[in-house]
């Protein structure tokens, strides 16, 4: 079955605007291998090109150095994007963190330097990336609130965090979106963030919407190269990766079933429009953020919009994603999951 989707936006929370499907930055950094800078930077204009104006970073990708790579677009283009950037992480992905900060002093710091590197003057979403558990959600997001008064933030996200802190967070300030990862094998968000987003009308933003990678059938969890953040996820271990293959199997039989533009439908395609189905079923605005280092996956990922799914096929998908094996973080109390 193949319909199309004329919606050029989609709505999240506190009246944020932003393109169907977003872009998420942190793949053009050498988290999953070696990124060539040229290129990132060509992608990145092939997303805009494509209508992905919805782009993710955070200032420890790269230590910093993806947004200073999105502020090189940024100069020819800011008007065409939804900037969105996250803080209170201490550390790199690829290095390892070293401390969560949600104080009000370090909230101020963090603001000043992001805008720095990406060259602007706002941000158009700003995010506390994880909970620091010894600071009060409250005055971490007051923190954050005052930065909307100043002009330097349009809207407030948060990463990551419970049903509950997402309610007492509310309670400050309105709250745009919620990032946490949410994919066919990443369903723990389900039980209790995603309906206290719906109900307090925020818009969630997946990250991680194919597995990081996985669920496209593209990636070989045991040629990972040694320098690959994957290696660390333990539904990656070479057990859970071969037993998770079942749920990669089910993907590609629903694309089996499926088209888009007269080609056949790709697994990373299905994958997207189980989410954007998930969201259109809980009732919230879903704006699933994949990355990619290649421009023709971005073409590829926004064939997405135009598929839609049947019931049975839902079903099946439904039915691998019980399946799975391993847990999505190594440390279940460093997302959501661990704490509710």
């Amino acid at each position: 079955m193949e319909t199309q989707m004329t919606a050029t936006q989609v709505q999240l929370g506190d009246g944020l605007t932003v393109s169907p499907l977003g872009f998420g930055g942190m793949a053009l950094t050498p988290v999953y291998g070696d990124v060539d800078p040229v290129e990132a930077l060509k992608t990145l204009h092939h997303a805009l090109d494509a209508g992905v104006t919805f782009l993710d970073t955070a200032d420890i990708y790269g230590g910093g150095s993806n947004e200073e790579l999105i502020g090189r677009l940024l100069k020819e283009r800011r008007d065409d994007v939804q900037l969105a950037t996250k803080f209170g992480l201490v550390g790199t992905p690829s290095a390892g963190y070293t401390d969560i900060r949600g104080d009000a002093a370090y909230v101020k710091q963090a603001v000043d330097r992001s805008l720095q590197r990406l060259g602007t003057d706002t941000i158009d979403l700003y995010y506390m990336h994880r909970r620091d558990l010894r600071v009060p959600i409250v005055e971490t997001v007051e923190a954050m609130a005052e930065l909307v008064q100043a002009g330097k933030v349009r809207h407030l996200g948060l990463s990551e965090v419970t049903a509950e802190e997402l309610r007492e967070a509310s309670s400050v300030h309105p709250i745009a979106a919620v990032q946490s990862e949410w994919s066919i094998w990443s369903r723990d968000v389900e039980r209790n963030v995603v309906p206290a987003a719906a109900g307090l009308g925020v818009g969630f933003v997946p990250y991680s919407p194919l597995g990081r990678g996985f669920l496209t059938g593209t990636v070989d969890a045991a040629t990972l190269g040694s320098n690959d953040f994957r290696r660390n996820i333990p539904r990656f271990a070479q057990d859970a990766a071969a037993a998770n293959e079942d749920v990669v199997d089910a993907v590609r039989a629903v694309a089996a079933e499926l088209s888009v533009s007269g080609k056949p439908a790709t697994p990373a395609q299905v994958a997207l429009a189980w989410l954007l189905a998930q969201g259109r079923k809980l009732g919230l605005p879903v704006v699933p953020i994949p990355g990619t280092r290649k421009a023709d996956r971005i073409d590829e990922n926004l064939g997405a919009l135009s598929l839609d799914l049947t019931p049975a096929q839902l079903e099946t998908l439904d039915a691998a994603a019980d399946a799975v094996v391993g847990s999505r973080s190594a440390d279940p109390s460093w997302v959501s999951q661990g704490r509710e």
